[in-house]
């Protein structure tokens, strides 16, 4: 597994331990789980984003075909 090193701000610091420590879990356990929960939304807006655009164009793209 890797690992990275980033430079936060103390105040930043202490709300993520705040974060962490309501939920009862490391640090570290909250950072992962929200980077897994971010790597996994880009897929689904931009399937939900491309869904609206060829529904809202439909008739349009049948015009053009």
């Amino acid at each position: 597994m890797a690992s990275i090193t980033i430079e936060i701000s103390d105040e930043q610091l202490q709300k993520l331990q705040a974060l962490a420590q309501e939920n009862g879990i490391s640090l570290e356990e909250l950072l992962r789980a929200r980077i897994e929960d971010w790597l996994s939304q880009p897929t689904s807006k931009f399937a939900q984003a491309a869904n609206y655009v060829l529904k809202k164009n439909a008739e349009l793209y049948r015009r053009l075909a």
